[in-house]
């Protein structure tokens, strides 16, 4: 997997200076085309990259069908994307994990895949629903999906619909997976804006599973999402009557409607992402134009303790992982929807990155630096920070994230103000002729292997062998949602 030279690759000009202002104009206006709420079409929203003027990609390295990698990472094994989800439509997406199995989104439903042997996956189970995005959670016996596009009914039995359709539906469903192999669909609930993404975060007693649902993109032509649309949805779901499932409340996380047009961060209307910290009663919100850290004692009542903007380098606030200690917390900008080609010189280091803050005493958010992987994709490649986890190393904040089809970073961020990157894998662009949605939407550490679900090519199996993560290994987890962060303990190991 060496780097080879990208010489049959169409090379763009370098772009003058105020082209490159044009493209970055145009990439932070651009509404998030990965997993934006659509009008029941079924077609995703325009690749906003297919839009934009050329951009300096010199750099670049890879061609179709290579890959490279730092010389401590090694892809181990790939499961390919197959059955009811081989089309380029059928986007793979986020990852949860259960014991020996991991669940993998994708917008014709999940798969299924076991473990148990981390290096050769095997594939068990592949359920097919419907429902763009199709974000997914596990805790306990209870699988949670959200649905973020207008469907014609609630069941798996779907098709698309009009959002304009008062009848249509979308929201959250809840699946029985006692047996991973063969879960059961046991209840949904319709939330406004349907749901983007969710987040669970137990009750204190464990008798309920609460769900931010995070939604966003209202309408006045939408009975189902109508503007502002400035809240969050609180599903409650017992865990031992799971169809009792219902909302139970919508708190209005922007009542001064949070950050407005005319700056370069996207108009807030909803939230993107939320991850709690259930432990430590935290929650960090990623939410369009606006970072917020919420007091989560209250499952039921979350509060908005601290809120930040970056009207300058942030252009769609997207997603959040804090440190163990919970006094750092890493937000993501998906400059561009996730469609673009934002990582090369033109885009620059600080735009579509992560941002960096320390968590003070008093709950404020202090900015330290921004992060961001330093190899030049090309035009065709969508680039941009997307989803991670932390490593569990003691006395050490380290992260394994997503870039799309910039791959996987491994990166170090004890010291928040100088982040730095230790291991890497990335693969060249899906096609050298258009930019074909692809990459890595989520990458997680698990039990001693990083697992990454690739957008086209399917599930990955990476290992990195690097003393300075040696630590990790003394650590099991029982359950992993990484947007439900589990604290790991100080001492030698443990189970969570």
């Amino acid at each position: 997997m060496r780097p080879l030279r990208r010489d049959r690759l169409p090379r763009a000009l370098a772009v003058t200076a105020g082209a490159a202002a044009l493209v970055l104009s145009t990439l932070a206006g651009a509404a998030p085309s990965v997993g934006v709420p659509d009008d029941g079409s079924g077609s995703p929203a325009p690749v906003a990259a297919q839009r934009l003027a050329a951009m300096d990609d010199s750099g670049t390295d890879l061609g179709v069908g290579e890959s490279a990698s730092s010389a401590n990472m090694k892809l181990l094994a790939n499961i390919p994307k197959n059955g009811a989800f081989a089309e380029e439509g059928a986007y793979q997406t986020d990852l949860a994990f259960k014991g020996d199995y991991a669940f993998a989104g994708n917008y014709n439903g999940f798969t299924v895949y076991n473990i148990k042997k981390g290096n050769r996956p095997q594939q068990v189970a592949q359920v097919v629903c419907p429902g763009s995005q199709n974000d997914i959670s596990v805790s306990g016996n209870l699988l949670v999906l959200s649905t973020d596009s207008s469907r014609s009914n609630a069941s798996c039995e779907n098709v698309s619909q009009p959002a304009s359709v008062k009848e249509s539906w979308e929201g959250v469903k809840v699946f029985d997976i006692s047996k991973p192999t063969a879960p059961k669909y046991v209840a949904s609930v319709e939330t406004k804006c349907g749901s983007h993404t969710h987040t669970l975060a137990p009750s204190k007693d464990k008798k309920n599973l609460y769900a931010y649902v995070s939604s966003y993109s209202p309408n006045a032509a939408f009975p189902d999402c109508q503007p502002p649309h400035d809240l969050i949805s609180i599903v409650k779901i017992p865990v031992k009557n799971p169809a009792a499932a219902a909302v139970v409340a919508e708190p209005v996380v922007f009542p001064d409607g949070g950050n407005g047009p005319g700056n370069y961060s996207s108009t807030t209307s909803g939230c993107h992402d939320i991850t709690a910290y259930p432990a430590k009663d935290i929650a960090a919100g990623a939410c369009m134009g606006d970072g917020v850290l919420f007091d989560i004692k209250d499952r039921e009542k979350p509060k908005v303790i601290e809120q930040v903007r970056d009207t300058t380098n942030f252009a769609f606030w997207h997603s959040a992982t804090f440190n163990n200690d919970g006094n750092k917390v890493v937000f993501t900008d998906e400059l561009g929807g996730g469609g673009g080609a934002t990582c090369n010189p033109t885009v620059g280091p600080e735009k579509g990155a992560n941002a960096i803050y320390d968590i003070t005493k008093a709950k404020k958010l202090a900015f330290k630096s921004y992060y961001k992987i330093p190899r030049t994709q090309a035009n065709t490649e969508n680039c941009v920070a997307h989803n991670g986890s932390l490593i569990p190393i003691k006395g050490k904040d380290i992260m394994v994230q997503a870039w799309y089809q910039g791959g996987i970073s491994v990166f170090d961020f004890t010291d928040s103000a100088n982040p730095k990157e230790l291991a890497w894998f990335d693969r060249g662009p899906l096609s050298a002729e258009r930019l074909v949605l692809g990459g890595s939407w989520s990458a997680y550490y698990y039990n001693g292997f990083i697992y990454s679900s690739d957008i086209q090519k399917g599930f990955d199996v990476f290992e990195v062998k690097d003393r300075r993560l040696a630590g990790a290994k003394g650590y099991k987890y029982q359950e992993l949602n990484p947007q439900s962060q589990p604290e790991f303990t100080r001492g030698k190991g443990g189970k969570h």
